[in-house]
């Protein structure tokens, strides 16, 4: 078992835990919003895609996110899962992206929603 993200007390007062494809889940969406600088000793980590919040909304952004998605789920977990397919979509103040991905461990095929009022 994995520490549950974000960090939760469980029922019996002790560090809650995920299983493996919560886990898995858990790290994209660290990934995903982690702003790059924001962790004192990984100061690379993260996506930078909450720094596109004021961008415009176009075809070219929605690209440029995917990209930007793609890029950090394989640097920061590319041991882990392999990505099949990223659709990103800005609703309102919304950022909406789905991922669709293969655990590497067990080839399990999971595909997980985030979403990030910007």
């Amino acid at each position: 078992m994995q520490i549950r993200y974000p960090y939760q007390i469980n029922d019996r007062g002790r560090t809650d835990e995920a299983d493996y494809p919560t886990h898995i889940r858990d790290l994209i969406e660290q990934v995903l919003f982690t702003a790059p600088g924001e962790r004192v000793n990984r100061p690379a980590f993260g996506s930078g895609i909450l720094d596109l919040v004021f961008a415009p909304n176009s075809p070219e952004m929605a690209t440029t996110t995917q990209f930007l998605v793609q890029s950090a789920l394989q640097q920061w977990l590319g041991d882990l899962i392999q990505v099949d397919s990223i659709q990103v979509a800005s609703v309102d103040s919304t950022l909406q992206i789905q991922v669709s991905y293969i655990i590497l461990q067990n080839q399990e095929q999971h595909v997980a929603e985030y979403s990030r009022e910007i």
